[in-house]
C-alpha cells in the first residue's frame, strides 16, 4: 500500500480544480450548447468585459490562444516588416514566434538574476529600428515596468506579455494595464486556465482593440467585410464560460499559491545548494511557477522524477540558442550570459492551487536527497 508520504507528487494538479468547480462548469457548457453560441458570442462578450474589468483595462479582446494573442498586439500597434522588436532571451517560444509571424525583426535583451528583463540590458539593445519592447511578466511576477517605460520613452511601444501572470500587480497595478497592449494565455494550466487553448489582449487603445477584433475575425467584424488581411483566432464560448467561473475564484486561488511558495520559502530555508526565487519591490507575485537554482540540475530533475515529484525546467535553452532561430543573427552562445547560466541551473517545483503542505515537504525531502 502507498502511503501519503510515499505518493506521487504531480507538477499541477488540474483535476483537483476542476472538481471544485465541477457542477457549475458542466450546468455553463449545457447553457452554452443549448443557445449554439459556439464561436464569439454572448458568452464570450460577457467574459471580456469580466476580464477587462479584472485587469483595469478599457478592453479585453478574446482569441483562441496566447501565441496569437501576442501577434495580433504586434500587428494591431502597427509593428511588422521593418521594426525590431526586443524580446528577453529567457522568454518562451512564443514571444519570439509572434514577433517573427508578425513581419518583424526579433532581437533579444537579458535578464537580471531575478529571471526579469533587464531594462540596462534593453537599453543597450535598442537601435534606430526598435520599434517596441515586449516584457515578459515571468513565473507570476511583473518585469520592472517603471524602468522599461523610462527607456522605451516616446518612440518605442512598451508591449506586455502576461501569459504567466494574471492577477499579478506591480504598485497595485494588475498586469496587463501598464503598455499600449498585453497578450495573455489561457492554456489550462496557467493561473487563469480555459479547458483547451484560448487567449486575449488587453488594451486601453480603442484603435489597437478595434484592429485586433478585426483581425481575429479573418479582417472584420462584420461577416463578409473584410477591411484587413487577418486570421482566424476566435474564443469560443465554451472557453470563455469555462474562464468567467475561474475568473471569480482567481484571487482565492492565487491566494493559495502564495501561501504555497512562502511555506516551500520555509522549508528550504536550510537547504544547502538552492538559491529560493525572489519578489521584485513594489510586485505581489502570483507564483505560476515556483522556480529554484541548483548546481547539477539536470541530475537534480532526474532524481525527483525518479521520486515521484513531478519537476520541471522553464526553459532549458534560451531563444537564440533554440535551432528554430538558427540564422536570425541573434548571438552565439555567450551572448546572453545571465539567460544562459539561468537556463543551466534553474528547475520548477510542483505549485498548484490545493497543493498541500505533506505534499511540500515530500518534494523538499526529495530534493534535498537529491542534493546530498
Amino acid at each position: 500500500m502507498t502511503t501519503d508520504s510515499q505518493a506521487p507528487v504531480p507538477f499541477v494538479d488540474l483535476g483537483l480544480q476542476h472538481r471544485r468547480i465541477a457542477d457549475e462548469v458542466s450546468a455553463a457548457i449545457t447553457a452554452v450548447t443549448d443557445s449554439c453560441a459556439f464561436v464569439l458570442g454572448p458568452p464570450v462578450d460577457a467574459f471580456e468585459r469580466q476580464f477587462a474589468e479584472y485587469c483595469g483595462v478599457r478592453h479585453c479582446i478574446g482569441v483562441g490562444n496566447g501565441t496569437d494573442a501576442l501577434e495580433l498586439v504586434l500587428r494591431a500597434s502597427g509593428v511588422g516588416p521593418g521594426d525590431e522588436v526586443i524580446v528577453p532571451a529567457n522568454t518562451f517560444v512564443a514571444t519570439a514566434e509572434a514577433v517573427v509571424r508578425a513581419g518583424a525583426t526579433l532581437a533579444l535583451a537579458d535578464c537580471g538574476e531575478d529571471y526579469l528583463l533587464d531594462p540596462v540590458a534593453v537599453a543597450r539593445a535598442i537601435t534606430p529600428r526598435t520599434r517596441a519592447v515586449f516584457a515578459v511578466h515571468l513565473y507570476g511576477q511583473l518585469a520592472p515596468m517603471k524602468a522599461l517605460r523610462d527607456v522605451c520613452g516616446d518612440d518605442v511601444l512598451l508591449l506586455e506579455d502576461a501569459a504567466q501572470s494574471q492577477g499579478a500587480t506591480q504598485d497595485s497595478r494588475r498586469a496587463g494595464a501598464f503598455g499600449l497592449a498585453a497578450g495573455t494565455s489561457f492554456y489550462p494550466g496557467k493561473n487563469l486556465g480555459a479547458y483547451g487553448d484560448a487567449g486575449a489582449v488587453m488594451t486601453d487603445s480603442d484603435d489597437v482593440a478595434h484592429a485586433v477584433r478585426q483581425l481575429r475575425n479573418h479582417g472584420g467584424v462584420r461577416k463578409y467585410e473584410h477591411t484587413l488581411i487577418g486570421t482566424n483566432s476566435r474564443l469560443d464560448g465554451i472557453q470563455a464560460a469555462v474562464l468567467s467561473i475561474k475568473l471569480a475564484r482567481l484571487d482565492a486561488w492565487n491566494a493559495e499559491r502564495v501561501a504555497a511558495a512562502a511555506r516551500y520559502d520555509e522549508l528550504l530555508a536550510g537547504v544547502d545548494g538552492v538559491v529560493r526565487p525572489t519578489v521584485a519591490a513594489g510586485n505581489e507575485h502570483v507564483w505560476h511557477l515556483y522556480v529554484v537554482r541548483v548546481a547539477h540540475r539536470d541530475a537534480v530533475a532526474a532524481a525527483l522524477q525518479a521520486a515521484g515529484i513531478g519537476a520541471g525546467v522553464h526553459y532549458p535553452a534560451p531563444v537564440h540558442l533554440l535551432p528554430a532561430f538558427a540564422g536570425l543573427g541573434l548571438g552565439d552562445a555567450g551572448a546572453f550570459p545571465v539567460a544562459e547560466r539561468l537556463a543551466g541551473e534553474i528547475l520548477s517545483l510542483p505549485m498548484f492551487p490545493g497543493i498541500t503542505a505533506g505534499q511540500q515537504e515530500r518534494v523538499v525531502a526529495a530534493l534535498r536527497a537529491a542534493l546530498s
